[in-house]
């Protein structure tokens, strides 16, 4: 098994960006954000995730995150990178030039909007695999691209192209899960990409989950996975049972607004996104509010 199959086992968070009233990336927020994540037990972070808002991040922006993550995280934990859009020959541009040297890996959201065929899906990552210095994390999520990447194509991308190590899968479709899972190399990584179903598809064999409910929850979402991973799913249950409601309150506007709020109410962040998304309403706020009294 790859060192990376071994790394990322567990808990990733999807880190959040935390912005000041003004705009600006709140750099001291992003550091609390990192210790809460890491002493709460995640096993890595990733950086740079549509969760961070990166589609409103400039470049220089996304470089200073980065650097400053790799030197918060002090080597205590993996730093994934996320890389990913719909440019192919830009986003080859920013493999070679971003700072990865401390990356294990690059997560790459598949491209949204342009729709391409499956196998322009297949010469996208195939073209990044092969200019990447670091292996690349296939990231399916239609839902938010408009395009699935199907398991067919993950099981060809898995099996043809030497630097593609592993995906985060956020189709939602068990069935298609349960395919990459059946025939996908035995060190190929699949974890989930949605916090609700993390439960049943580590059951069917995933590895883990990239969560957003772990910038909030690391320690109850990385105790339930750990759980799951060592097959005892009644004390997994127990726990994913208390936090089903913050999942759904987390996603019913929009993500990160959702979570953000829990963070804001928790005193970690400032409740700051940047337009096209705008905070949660104040009605979904006061029932947040109202799910956090009862913890």
């Amino acid at each position: 098994m790859s060192s990376l199959y071994n790394q990322l086992q567990g808990t990733g968070v999807a880190l959040i960006t935390p912005f000041t009233a003004q705009g600006f990336i709140d750099f001291n927020a992003l550091s609390k954000i990192i210790d809460h994540v890491i002493d709460g037990g995640a096993e890595y972070v990733v950086t740079l995730g549509t969760t961070g808002e990166t589609p409103t991040l400039g470049k220089f922006e996304k470089t200073d995150i980065v650097k400053f993550t790799y030197d918060k995280v002090n080597g205590r934990v993996p730093v994934v990178v996320g890389i990913g859009g719909n440019d192919t020959n830009a986003l080859i541009k920013d493999l070679q030039n971003y700072p990865l040297d401390n990356a294990v890996a690059i997560l790459s959201a598949s491209p949204y909007y342009s729709k391409p065929s499956q196998e322009g899906l297949y010469q996208h990552y195939k073209a990044l695999a092969e200019a990447s210095p670091k292996p690349i994390l296939l990231y399916n999520v239609p839902g938010r691209t408009g395009r699935n990447v199907t398991a067919e194509t993950t099981i060809r991308l898995a099996n043809e192209v030497k630097n593609i190590a592993g995906i985060k899968e956020a189709s939602g479709d068990m069935g298609q899960c349960i395919q990459i899972l059946r025939h996908a190399p035995k060190d190929f990584l699949v974890v989930s990409g949605d916090d609700a179903l993390g439960l049943p598809q580590i059951a069917c064999g995933m590895k883990g989950v990239i969560s957003v409910a772990a910038n909030a929850y690391p320690k109850e979402f990385s105790d339930m996975v750990r759980f799951c991973l060592a097959n005892d799913f009644a004390k997994a249950k127990t726990i994913n049972d208390k936090l089903v409601d913050a999942y759904n309150l987390m996603f019913e506007e929009n993500n990160p607004a959702g979570v953000k709020a829990f963070m804001a109410e928790m005193g970690l962040i400032s409740n700051n996104v940047r337009l096209p998304l705008v905070t949660l309403s104040a009605s979904v706020y006061n029932r947040v509010k109202a799910y956090m009294a009862t913890r």
